[in-house]
Parts: structure tokens; sequence; C-alpha cells
């Protein structure tokens, strides 16, 4: 048994009101506390702060350490000399300061990049959730046309044996109700498939996370406002705005950077030279040669490298390149976020009305000549092949109205996303 058969079966012998429903509010919680493509993106927050502790390391000193001996074999002890020696390179040109601004704002475009990964993530849940509902209540509709066509075989079987029709018109009958399962199987298998559809975002499986749980699908649809309103709002909050305005930002601290790395770094060396004594001795000829006594020399040089390579802009016309398409992008993701929000309020507008059209007005008369073409049908004064044309009429017409449902549902979402804001329905 599929698992709309078990939700069906379950709401036809308990009420469903006695299970919570499950809310947007909820699933969407479930998601952003799951997801694994969001615990993946996370990460490069915890990167782009590690680099904060790397970008404030100083340069580490250097230790050398040098021995000689002499050569000349001219006494008999030779004494050894050492040469330790520390050197530090002293940075210069604010290098420090501008690796930490840089490393603070590249952890700054972190979180607005899992912001955007967030939003989209968002849209994706509410998609996936909308298209649930829409397909379970397509399948409720053709299960309820389904048991009307039985009930049509039923009479028919009846009113034959009576002579009241024809053994045409209960084939007919017939056919209509057995081609109408296969519509009603794949319709099941449409809802079960959005279903399984909920579990992705939430990178679990749904039924592990909420067992039989049953979609609460009273969407309210957010009014979208003035646009006047709702741009300054984008502008300030959108996520694809703010990634840009991270992105400029950060590569304006790497453009400083790129300036301070082009100082010159003198180097500090701290040395001392120790040279052991030795005694009186003879030399090669015997005749006698004065001893030496222990010395020590201590040592401090400077070395300033030449900056010849320097004369070669490049890296900061580079670096100045960057930030200059960084201003374009972010001009350019502005002006699509203003774009998106007029769009998205107008396709708002377009389904609320589309919606409002079906549910005054077509639903309700559709289902009216449905009704009363069935009573027609058993009284005698319609053929069967009107009331299936009716009947036909009426799901195509419910099918309309579920599909606006769902398309204003999904306008208002794509409205919220579009200002910065955290979905509802």
């Amino acid at each position: 048994m599929t698992r709309f058969n078990c939700i069906l079966a379950a709401c036809l012998l308990a009420p469903c009101a006695a299970a919570a429903p499950l809310t947007f509010e909820t699933y969407l919680s479930a998601v952003e506390s799951n997801s694994l493509e969001l615990q993946a993106q996370q990460q490069g927050i915890v990167s782009a702060k590690a680099g904060i502790g790397i970008a404030g390391l100083r340069p580490d000193p250097e230790f050398t350490l040098g021995a000689t001996r002499e050569t000349v074999r001219s006494v008999e002890h030779r004494p050894v000399t050492w040469n330790p020696a520390i050197s530090m390179a002293i940075e210069t040109g604010g290098k420090r300061a501008a690796r930490l601004k840089a490393a603070h704002s590249n952890v700054a475009l972190a979180e607005e990049t899992v912001a955007g990964f967030r939003s989209e993530l968002y849209g994706t849940a509410a998609a996936a959730f909308t298209e649930a509902c829409r397909t379970r209540e397509v399948a409720a509709r053709k299960q309820q046309t389904m048991a009307a066509l039985s009930k049509v075989v039923e009479a028919n079987t009846v009113r034959r044996k009576a002579g009241d029709v024809g053994g045409i018109e209960l084939l007919q009958s017939r056919v209509e109700r057995d081609q109408f399962q296969a519509e009603l199987a794949q319709a099941r298998s449409e809802a079960d498939s959005a279903m399984l559809n909920l579990s992705p975002p939430l990178g679990r499986p749904f039924d592990a996370l909420f067992p039989q749980a049953q979609l609460a699908c009273d969407f309210s649809v957010v009014d979208g406002g003035d646009a006047s309103t709702l741009v300054p709002l984008a502008l300030d909050a959108r996520s694809d705005v703010r990634i840009a305005r991270a992105t400029l930002d950060n590569l304006r601290d790497g453009a400083a950077l790129v300036r301070a790395n082009r100082s010159v770094d003198p180097t500090v060396t701290l040395g001392l030279a120790a040279a052991r004594g030795y005694h009186d001795g003879i030399d090669g000829s015997g005749n006698p040669v004065d001893g030496a006594a222990r010395s020590r020399v201590l040592s401090v040089s400077l070395a300033i490298p030449i900056p010849l390579s320097r004369r070669d802009k490049g890296d900061v016309v580079q670096a100045e390149a960057g930030v200059t398409q960084a201003m374009l992008a972010l001009r350019q993701a502005e002006l699509q976020a203003e774009t998106q929000v007029r769009t998205a309020q107008q396709q708002l507008r377009a389904a609320q009305e589309r919606l409002a059209r079906y549910r005054d007005g077509v639903l309700v008369d559709a289902q009216k000549v449905v009704d009363g073409m069935r009573l027609s049908y058993f009284s005698g004064n319609a053929s069967l092949l009107e009331w299936l044309a009716a009947q036909r009429s009426a799901d195509e017409a419910y099918q309309g109205y579920v599909q606006a449902r769902a398309d204003a549902a999904i306008a208002s979402t794509q409205l919220q996303l579009a200002i910065g804001r955290r979905p509802t329905l």
C-alpha cells in the first residue's frame, strides 16, 4: 500500500484532525536544522574564522648556528669559533593590520554566502511543500470522482436488471470507471513522489522525522504591498545584494593588503661569535708561540631589501580591477533585485486574481453543473455522455483551482524571498 493510500485510509477510519497537521513553518525549521547542504556551507564560515588567527601571525624568528676552525696546523690545538645568530623580519606598511581586516571581511563574505544559500534552500523547501499539497488534493479529488463513477456503475447494474438502461450504457459506464482507475493510480503515484521530494531539503528521510505526518495546506498568501516600500527592503536585506556588498568590501580590503605588501621588510640579525682560547705552543720550526685568550664578539646587522621589483604595479592594477568589477556587480545586483521584486509583485497579483476567479466563479459553477447533471442522469433526463462531460469539466476546474492555489503560494514565497524575508505560507 502506498503512502497516499495509508493516509487516505487513516482519514476515512478516523478524523484527520486528531493528528496535528505539519505546518510549513515547522517543516522549514526542520530543514534549517537538518539540511546537510546547509551544514556543509556553514563549514566555510568556520574556515574563514580560522583565517583570522592565521592573518594575525607575525614572521617567525630564524636561528642560525655556524662554526669555523683554523685550517693551518700551526699549533697543537686549533680552537673552534661558534657563530650563533637570531634574525627576524620586521613587518612594515601595516601588513598585519591589513591582513586582519581582510580576514574579517572574508568572514563577513562567508556568512553572507551561507545566508544566500539558506535563502535558496527556503525556495526549494517551499516549492516541495506546495507541490506535495497540490498533488495530494488532486489525488483526493480523483478519488471522489472514482467513487462517483463506481456509484454510477452500481446504479446502472440495478437499472439494467430493471430494464431502464441498455447493456451498452452499462458497459460504457464500466469502461469510464476502469479508465479512470489508471488516472487515479497516476495521481497517487505523483502524490507519493511529491512526499518523497520533501526529504532532500531535510537531509534525511521525511518519514523518519515526521512519521505519518499530515501536511497543513491552508496557505495564507502574504499581501504584496507597495513597490516603493518593498524595493528599499530588498536592497537592504536581499541575500544576493548583501553578498555583492560583502564581496566589494572583501576585495577592497584585499587591494589594501596588496598595497601594504609592497612595502619592504627589513631583517634585524643579532649574532654572537665565540672563539675558545688556546695555550702557548711551539710552531713547526721550534719557535715558541704565544697562546690566545677566549673571546666573544656581539654583532647586530640590519638588512633592507632594495625594492627594484616594486616598480612594476601589476598586482595593484589587478586588485583595483577586481574592486571595479565588484562595484559594477553590486550595481547589477541592486538593479536585478528591484526588477525581481516588481516582477514577483505582479506575478502575485495575477495569481491572486486567477485564484479568486476559480474560487468565486468557475469552481462553484462547475460543481453546480455536475451535481445537477448527476441528478438529471439518475432521473433519466440526461445521457451518460452528458454527465461524464460535466464531471470531466468539474474535475478540470478543480485541478485548475488547486494549481491556482499552488501558483499563488509560490508567488507569495518568491516575493518574500525577493525582499529578503524568511517565507511563510
